[in-house]
């Protein structure tokens, strides 16, 4: 890289303005508003993402039914009148707190380990989904087993569905699927912890509970789904079942800073998406609330304009 340097007081000279932890829709799109201030950005690009089993990224404006590996792509390419904005491949293994600017250690896929320094860091990480331990879940992933009813209960419409889950959540996705379509049924992991008020709420919008235990799910190579499979051998011919599935951290990278996190592990932000952490902000699935491609895009933005007026106070000082 070869940045224009702002003169900063009291601030020592680093690598980059922003370094971008991601290169998913958050971070890309952080990037894209970055490149636009002429920040000097370096977005790590440390894997695939979350969606990438996913047939396409849905209700995304002007995107809708784009496949995630081609709204990347696109993401990219417009990234490239940008001559500020640097990407770089590997896996960010360690980020520190110095005095006024972070140091974050990238490993690559050859295992050689790099040093880049940066004023401002933006975690856009994402999460990875903990898949109930039923065969056939994993191979049905993002097809036949769906996540979100938004992003895809318009390819399922009006037919057969299950939700499937825990007492505890099972109830209100089932309910929300019952929008798209008027057969669904509620397989219920632990059936002892669904109350009668669920049970009666659940009745009245003709949802069948099923609460014999599920062995598997049978489906085609292509991973659409075709039968639920119970202990007794019995088969529920379905095309898609929803999940509420458990999440963690794709990374340990705000845990090493000690970000403050809410109980479900998700990174605390305030309003202009900063972290506990000064100087370090987060967007995406990283961070609480509803996950979507689109709405992540528009935390990356935020993080940006955000991150582009702290940098230029520190800049202009009073």
């Amino acid at each position: 890289m070869n940045p224009v340097r702002h003169r900063v007081p009291s601030r020592p000279l680093t690598d980059v303005d922003v370094a971008i932890v991601g290169a998913g829709a958050a971070g890309l799109s952080a990037a894209l508003v970055l490149g636009r201030c002429l920040r000097q950005v370096l977005v790590l690009d440390g894997g695939p993402p979350r969606n990438a089993p996913s047939p396409a990224v849905q209700g995304f404006l002007t995107r809708d039914g784009t496949k995630p590996a081609e709204l990347l792509r696109l993401g990219r390419e417009q990234l490239l009148p940008y001559d500020s904005v640097e990407f770089a491949a590997g896996r960010v293994t360690g980020i520190r707190e110095l005095t006024g600017y972070f140091q974050l250690t990238v490993e690559a896929e050859t295992g050689h380990t790099r040093m880049f320094t940066a004023r401002k860091v933006l975690l856009a990480t994402g999460v990875e989904d903990e898949l109930p331990p039923i065969d056939g879940m994993r191979d049905l992933w993002g097809r036949g087993v769906l996540h979100c009813p938004y992003c895809h209960g318009w390819e399922v419409r009006n037919q057969p569905l299950a939700v499937y889950g825990r007492a505890k959540l099972v109830t209100g996705l089932a309910l929300l699927v019952s929008r798209w379509s008027p057969d669904v049924v509620a397989c219920v992991e632990d059936p002892a912890y669904l109350t009668a008020n669920a049970r009666r709420r659940l009745r009245r919008q003709k949802i069948q509970v099923r609460e014999e235990p599920v062995i598997r799910l049978e489906g085609t190579k292509a991973g659409e789904l075709r039968h639920i499979v119970f202990e007794s051998g019995e088969k529920l011919a379905r095309t898609a079942v929803f999940i509420h599935a458990h999440q963690h951290q794709r990374t340990t990278l705000a845990e090493q800073l000690g970000c403050r996190r809410n109980s479900k592990g998700a990174v605390w932000v305030d309003k202009k998406q900063q972290t506990s952490v000064p100087g370090l902000y987060a967007a995406g699935d990283t961070t609480p609330g509803t996950q979507q491609a689109l709405l992540a895009a528009a935390e990356g933005s935020a993080a940006a304009i955000n991150i582009n007026e702290t940098l230029t106070r520190e800049e202009c000082p009073k």
